[in-house]
């Protein structure tokens, strides 16, 4: 039987960017994981700080690249949504890079921006896109910081009556976006988003609210598409009608100048993965400017919130497998020192794949296998790769311990699992390393959690 080695090469074009093999052990972007499994253990979440500025930079460069290409004479603005990963460490890495700006999704998301602006990592002139349906407290939030004189907060109206909210209580000058209720892609189970402002009443609304104001501007339309940004026929049809309906109402509001082009860019969630990043944004930047000049009006600059794309590819889990079970005759099964549903809930919920390779045993024989959790969950498992409707690792018959890894993992899985609280069965948090490079390019690494203690979670219990 040929080595794990030989299958993952036959299977795929390996090595790749991010995934090379050196004396039978995984580098993940050139990190050699075992000395880090070794320093720190398993189970283990880590990022990788550099790919958060890496992808930002790439898309930069794409975007800028594309607006000179067709003479488009708006600009670009990278921002990054805070909801697909809150952490601090995420934050500045972000903001460490020029042009890089926020948008947010609820009214918690708001002390951040005054915790970053007393950090120095962003101005009272960066871009704040508020998105989102707001509570009463996120409204607050809002007025409160355009009071504090952050020019740039953009509050992006998602149902008309929040209008009033800051009419109410915002003293000077402000503006603001519209939220377009997108139609959903065919297969989706409702017709219309529940959020944003119909397409049918955005004119009338801003004739009869933000054309009157002494005080407010309209300034972007903004729209979003859970598909992401994807060539397909829904997604040129709907960016299309939105970019009309801009046409549309920048004829009547010389304010209006931008547009937000929500729903991001996939991220390589298998080793099968292409996706043509160029051609995907000359595409945006030239269906635009067509649409525009046909409707004689200038073009918008346009803002994007990129999520997961920013941080999703810095992410990994690591775990031990830490027995191994024949349960019938043909149904192997490796069981990890951790959970699917309480670190990877996405693997669990949505049957999201991740890219899985083994860190170490490259040179030896494989077999097929079902991998499982510690939970008692009959779900509290992962049996499939997005390739495949199968797993392979590296069979384990000798006394080297057998360790894997899920990668790409770095977007929502914090917060869906409920990260640093009560997780199903009390499996605890993992340990979570940070890993960067210093000015010399050399790998650092720090410790940024330790793993979830039980007195932490009996006084969440209330014991």
């Amino acid at each position: 039987m040929k080595s794990y080695r030989d299958l993952i090469e036959q299977t795929f074009e390996f090595p790749q960017k991010e995934f090379k093999v050196r004396d039978h052990e995984l580098l993940f972007n050139d990190v050699p994981l075992m000395d880090i499994i070794k320093e720190y253990g398993t189970p283990l979440k880590l990022t990788y700080l550099p790919r958060i500025s890496e992808n930002i930079r790439s898309t930069q460069a794409l975007f800028n690249s594309a607006l000179e290409k067709f003479k488009y004479n708006g600009k670009y603005t990278y921002c990054y949504c805070t909801k697909s990963s809150h952490f601090s460490f995420v934050m500045e890495e972000a903001l460490k890079n020029q042009d890089v700006h926020m948008e947010t999704s609820s009214a918690f998301d708001i002390p951040i921006v005054r915790a970053l602006y007393a950090k120095g990592k962003l101005t009272k002139d960066s871009y704040i896109l508020c998105n989102g349906f707001k509570m009463p407290l996120y409204t607050q939030y809002i007025s409160e910081l355009l009071n504090d004189g952050f020019k740039n907060c953009v509050p992006i109206l998602d149902e008309m009556g929040e209008f009033e909210e800051y009419e109410k209580n915002v003293v000077n000058s402000y503006r603001v976006g519209i939220r377009v209720a997108a139609d959903e892609e065919p297969k989706f189970e409702f017709y219309t988003s529940r959020l944003g402002i119909r397409y049918s009443d955005i004119i009338p609304f801003y004739k009869e609210n933000i054309e009157k104001s002494k005080k407010a501007s309209l300034k972007m339309l903004h729209f979003f598409i859970n598909t992401g940004i994807k060539d397909t026929a829904y997604y040129w049809s709907e960016l299309s009608r939105f970019v009309f309906k801009y046409c549309e109402l920048k004829k009547i509001c010389p304010s209006l100048d931008s547009i937000d082009i929500g729903g991001g860019f996939p991220i390589k969630t298998s080793l099968t993965f292409h996706y043509d990043y160029k051609y995907m944004i000359e595409q945006i930047v030239e269906n635009i400017k067509w649409i525009c000049d046909k409707n004689n009006v200038e073009v918008p600059n346009i803002f994007t919130e990129f999520g997961s794309y920013t941080v999703g590819e810095s992410g990994a889990v690591l775990y031990q497998v830490i027995d191994q079970k024949l349960q019938n005759d043909k149904e192997l099964w490796y069981m990890i020192d951790g959970s699917f549903i309480t670190h990877l809930p996405d693997a669990w919920g949505l049957n999201q794949k991740y890219i899985l390779l083994a860190i170490n045993k490259w040179d030896d024989p494989y077999h097929k296998i079902n991998m499982g959790g510690l939970t008692c969950d009959s779900m509290d498992y992962y049996n499939s790769e997005a390739h495949t409707g199968e797993v392979f690792l590296p069979m384990i018959n000798d006394e080297e311990q057998l360790f894997i890894g899920f990668f790409h993992t770095g977007a929502y899985q914090e917060s869906l699992g409920g990260y640093g609280g009560i997780q199903h069965c009390l499996v605890p948090a993992p340990k979570h390393v940070l890993i960067d490079r210093n000015e010399d390019g050399e790998i650092t690494t720090r410790l940024f959690a330790e793993q979830q203690k039980e007195e932490s979670m009996l006084k969440i219990l209330g014991y």
